[in-house]
């Protein structure tokens, strides 16, 4: 894994785990994808879900915004996707 997929991953995980309840159940794959974009896709439990999304969706606006412009710098595209 690259380091900048890391540390895209790195963020997004400081980012969500001070939000929910259950940070063991806290599972995040970042993957760079054939186009050298970045992909994450978080699990959280089902509990959780709810506060990651956030109102209206906000929260995990917040979170693709905070990704995005980490990567920013390197023109890379960065995809987060909370699975269920």
């Amino acid at each position: 894994m690259a380091a900048q997929t890391e540390e895209i991953a790195g963020l997004v995980e400081s980012v969500i785990r001070p939000l929910i309840d259950n940070p063991d159940d806290l599972v995040i794959d970042a993957r760079e994808t054939e186009d050298g974009s970045i992909f994450v896709e978080v699990r959280v439990n089902e509990e959780d879900a709810g506060k990651v999304i956030g109102r209206q969706g906000r929260a995990i606006k917040a979170i693709r915004t905070l990704a995005r412009a980490a990567a920013s710098s390197t023109n890379t595209h960065v995809d987060v996707e909370l699975l269920d």
